[in-house]
């Protein structure tokens, strides 16, 4: 029998490249992630929202920003080892240079209201792209109740309590592997009454 489902080929080098370096180019702060999921889950469709769930779940569990996890991540699996070389390169490169020029224009206008309305301004549009993104995958990704008990006491315990998101994510973590465990099925026991 032979397998009807077809794959789509991976994409190039070059592809992951370009589509890495145009979202390292034109995400701010937090909200990379928003940038990561319409170009890989929309534009390109190399992900479903599943599969861009579970890279984010890990990558916010690893050591490091982010979206270089991501990149690391979401290039391995379409081409490897060279596709996250190159898809960390494209998600990096323009933050650095960035980086640098920033670096050096913040220190000669440190000082300017300007300067700070600014950063203000794009602190606010950053937080308005995280919320987006956490609105449209919290609709596919919270299925019962549980689930969002487990987002609150996460939220609580960061926010509220000030533990640190390592913690908070090992802490809840293993509470919510613990309840969402397959649990076995009781047999019926045999009624003593009957011979």
């Amino acid at each position: 029998m032979s397998d009807t489902k077809t794959e789509k080929p991976a994409p190039s080098l070059g592809s992951i490249f370009a589509t890495f370096l145009t979202i390292g180019a034109t995400s701010v702060g937090g909200g990379v992630v928003a940038y990561l999921r319409s170009h890989l889950v929309g534009k390109r469709a190399w992900f479903d929202d599943a599969s861009f769930l579970e890279m984010l779940s890990i990558s916010q569990t690893m050591p490091g920003l982010n979206a270089t996890n991501m990149s690391i991540l979401a290039g391995d699996r379409l081409r490897g080892g060279a596709g996250a070389l190159v898809a960390t390169l494209g998600m990096c490169l323009p933050g650095a240079l960035l980086m640098s020029a920033a670096g050096a224009a913040y220190g000669l206008q440190a000082d300017s209201p300007a300067t700070t309305a600014a950063l203000h301004g794009i602190a606010a549009a950053a937080v308005g792209l995280v919320l987006s993104v956490l609105v449209q995958i919290a609709a596919k990704a919270l299925k019962t109740w549980d689930d969002y008990l487990f987002v609150a006491v996460t939220a609580l315990a960061v926010s509220g309590l000030g533990l640190s998101v390592p913690y908070a994510l090992i802490g809840v973590g293993i509470v919510a592997i613990w309840w969402k465990r397959p649990r076995k099925r009781s047999r019926p026991q045999p009624d003593e009454a009957s011979p």
